[in-house]
């Protein structure tokens, strides 16, 4: 099944995904409402969100495929599979999209961002905290080890123009992700289960 193809979205469809994982682990905010409201509109409608696209994202995604060759050129000794939607073994309604399975521990994470961010991203030498949520939840879905995080951005100069590092969460990261998701799911169901109860109520009244 390729990632973006029409099975991949139905798939998708009212469930949590890693790549909305910061959103999931947000204690407070409009964010952890909004996609609360998302996943249960999708439940109740069967049909996507309808999420905006920038250039920016566009961009990410025309270079992901040249970002997945620089990395293979890089490390031409790993074996490397594309991958679809997969559920996490135990928690439901909860799945990942990895940008590739690497070797049999492994996994890839590919980000193309702007220029700026790709160089503070090289300079600081370690993966983004901003994307460590999505990569723990790649992780526990696919009961893989480790994510190559890569930054890829051929505007910058070929000579810095690919960044890899390997993350590895503990246990404990692995524990409190699946944690925070598995209390997040819960309070969507209960909104699915207040609706259904509206949805009870207005009939009868209309009865």
């Amino acid at each position: 099944m390729d990632q973006r193809s029409e099975e991949w979205f139905q798939q998708r469809l009212g469930k949590g995904t890693a790549s909305k994982a910061n959103d999931m682990r947000s204690k407070t905010g409009v964010k952890r409402k909004n996609y609360a409201i998302r996943l249960l509109t999708e439940r109740r409608t069967q049909m996507p969100v309808d999420a905006f696209v920038s250039p920016a994202m566009e961009w990410g995604t025309e270079n992901e495929p040249i970002a997945r060759m620089a990395y293979q050129l890089k490390n031409k000794d790993s074996g490397m599979a594309e991958v679809g939607f997969l559920l996490h073994p135990t928690i439901e309604n909860f799945g990942a999209s990895p940008d590739g399975f690497v070797d049999k521990d492994g996994l890839i994470e590919i980000k193309c961002p702007n220029s700026t961010t790709h160089i503070e991203w090289l300079l600081a030498g370690k993966v983004p905290t901003t994307h460590k949520n999505q990569m723990i939840a790649q992780l526990v879905c696919t009961g893989r080890t480790w994510c190559d995080f890569v930054s890829f951005d051929p505007r910058v100069g070929e000579d810095i123009e690919l960044f890899v590092v390997r993350f590895e969460p503990t246990a404990k990261e692995r524990e409190e992700l699946e944690k925070d998701v598995t209390e997040f799911l819960a309070e969507v169901d209960e909104m699915e289960n207040q609706l259904t109860k509206l949805g009870v109520m207005n009939a009868r009244v209309c009865y």
